[in-house]
């Protein structure tokens, strides 16, 4: 009777308050259909939030608004889910494209470059942090928030609920992008294979020591050859996967913090600092003065060459004989055939991909036979330097989009990451963003099912893994150069030596261009003097600092393991 009461007053209340009320129909239809029970808001609260947005629109309704995105899970499901959605409750119609990450960071460049606005929001990787801040060509979110955006920011936003802010802010302390899905790079392993006796008897007997999750390289590197070439289930496995096609994706994997799993750079969380983990170093201002070791950087250091040189050799040794010839998309589901032991750089963007119904690396019951855990560290590797990558796909407004765009785009951004939708899209892209989210009781539930995924998550051990920081001053031109000189490597080519001098050559180049044009005014590069080695070695000890590090003699170290399920629980102590 309730219900049919409060139907008929609806009815009553439309009649006399038209569109407005409309709005909240379609709001209250979208949360009934889409959302339900999977928010870490009340159902009032929910309510209270897309009214928020229904007001605020009101100014900008019939607007057509374009926004772009690469092509990820949870983007997909914002174009297809969220948009329609969106346009239904706010009147504001939203076009959101799903492009290539390149072709994203391309149509931002020509943007830059040009002054068109081409889009009026773009997703892109909080890696251009950077870029942003000294190009000043991106809107400071927290001036825009406080001034001409004040009108049109929730105020439910709760920017210290977003577990990437630290990402997106420059060293001025503003905000300059607002995260809207993050994955990090993990290890990845057979559960299954690591707990069974026959294996870690064998591989005790061999090793002198437990099977387990390799803490550092060394024991990476014994697991990777003792299951290289075992049969398990009737068929030769691998004790590793990676990729090696020298195309765009290849620079990603390297400038995406794998030096800094070996040791380069200096300690700092979320970078190192002055040097950071592409082994570009900064001054007390944060001007970039250098690449190459000879200036102070890290980037052709000894950390460097032996991360590049046990990339190449794992991959040769102990890969499946097509990884070489693989790009990111195309490696990464690969571990879900079953042919796979373990993966020190797995994106957890693929996750879904290893939870499928049905695959040979999934139980009968949808539980994994495998688990994500940390990854394990390089000989160089000190304690307080960060161990992983963190992407960070995050809204960007530029100051070339006019202001009433740029306020439609920003009621957009901020209704695909608000409380009210976040848990919901979480669970369909794992993407998280939110610790409100991360909190939720659904995600405890369904832990069990994503492998360590929520737990990692929930561990302080998180807080180790970040995207490129704030020492690159420009991602675009940079970020290009890696995969050129790292494919030469791959190739044989080079050496890794040789391509790692290259590579921090290349990069002074395009410092210098910057230092000369002076496009970035103070904030810009400031190329440092050059000496050897020993004389930046001893400058940064002297400083308390450790890069560029002296090459260690020795580079295998003693091999160190951890039970999983005991390194789970330490998390939750």
């Amino acid at each position: 009777m309730r219900k049919q009461l409060l139907t008929t007053t609806a009815v009553l209340l439309l009649a006399f308050t038209g569109s407005a009320f409309a709005d909240m129909d379609a709001a209250k239809k979208f949360l009934d259909s889409e959302i339900g029970d999977l928010s870490s808001l009340s159902r009032a609260d929910q309510e209270k939030e897309m009214q928020w947005f229904v007001d605020a629109a009101k100014p900008f309704a019939g607007m057509d608004i374009k926004v772009v995105s690469e092509t990820l899970t949870t983007h997909e499901y914002e174009s297809k889910v969220l948009a329609p959605a969106f346009t239904a409750i706010t009147g504001i119609k939203i076009t959101h494209d799903l492009i290539g990450e390149g072709d994203v960071i391309e149509k931002l460049q020509t943007q830059m470059q040009s002054g068109e606005n081409i889009y009026d929001a773009y997703v892109n990787d909080s890696d251009l942090i950077g870029t942003h801040w000294r190009y000043k060509q991106a809107r400071a979110l927290t001036d825009f928030m406080a001034n001409e955006g004040k009108d049109v920011t929730n105020p439910g936003l709760d920017v210290d609920d977003f577990i990437g802010k630290s990402f997106t802010t420059a060293p001025d302390g503003k905000l300059y992008q607002l995260p809207d899905q993050q994955f990090a790079n993990l290890y990845w392993f057979r559960y299954d294979w690591f707990n069974d006796e026959k294996n870690k008897a064998d591989f005790k007997a061999k090793y002198g020591y437990d099977l387990g999750v390799p803490v550092n390289w060394s024991a990476y590197e014994d697991i990777a050859e003792f299951f290289t070439g075992r049969e398990i289930d009737g068929k030769k496995v691998f004790g590793h996967m990676d990729y090696g096609k020298k195309d765009p994706s290849l620079g990603w994997r390297f400038t995406d913090a794998w030096l800094s799993m070996a040791g380069n750079g200096d300690k700092g969380i979320p970078n190192g600092l002055p040097v950071d983990e592409w082994g570009i170093k900064v001054d007390e201002n944060s001007r970039p003065v250098g690449s190459c070791v000879a200036r102070g950087g890290d980037t052709n250091g000894p950390a460097s060459v032996y991360a590049i040189q046990k990339y190449l050799d794992w991959i040769k040794a102990y890969a499946p004989p097509s990884a070489g010839g693989m790009n990111f998309s195309e490696s990464g589901p690969v571990p879900s055939q079953g042919e796979v032991a373990q993966q020190m750089f797995t994106y957890t963007a693929f996750t879904a991909d290893f939870v499928k119904e049905g695959l040979p690396v999934v139980n009968a019951d949808g539980t994994p036979k495998w688990r994500f855990a940390p990854s394990p560290h390089g000989v160089y590797w000190k304690d307080g330097m960060k161990l992983g990558y963190q992407d960070a796909g995050s809204w960007t407004l530029m100051k070339s989009t006019p202001d009433d765009r740029a306020k439609a785009a920003w009621l957009y951004a901020q209704f695909v990451t608000s409380k009210t939708v976040d848990v919901k899209k979480s669970h369909v892209g794992l993407t998280f963003i939110r610790q409100s989210t991360l909190d939720h009781q659904s995600f405890t539930e369904r832990a069990p099912k994503l492998g360590g995924l929520v737990e990692f998550y929930r561990s302080p051990a998180r807080l180790q893994w970040s995207p490129t920081g704030t020492n690159i001053p420009d991602y675009p031109k940079l970020a290009q150069l890696w995969w050129q000189a790292i494919g030469d490597a791959a190739s044989g080519a080079k050496t890794a030596q040789e391509a790692m001098d290259s590579l921090c050559a290349e990069q002074e180049k395009v410092l210098g261009r910057l230092e000369r044009a002076g496009v970035q005014g103070d904030m810009g590069p400031k190329l440092a003097e050059e000496h050897d080695l020993e004389y930046w070695n001893k400058d940064a000890v002297a400083k308390g600092n450790l890069a560029p590090q002296l090459k260690i003699e020795n580079e295998k170290e003693q091999p160190q393991t951890v039970n999983y399920d005991e390194l789970v629980k330490s998390w939750q102590k």
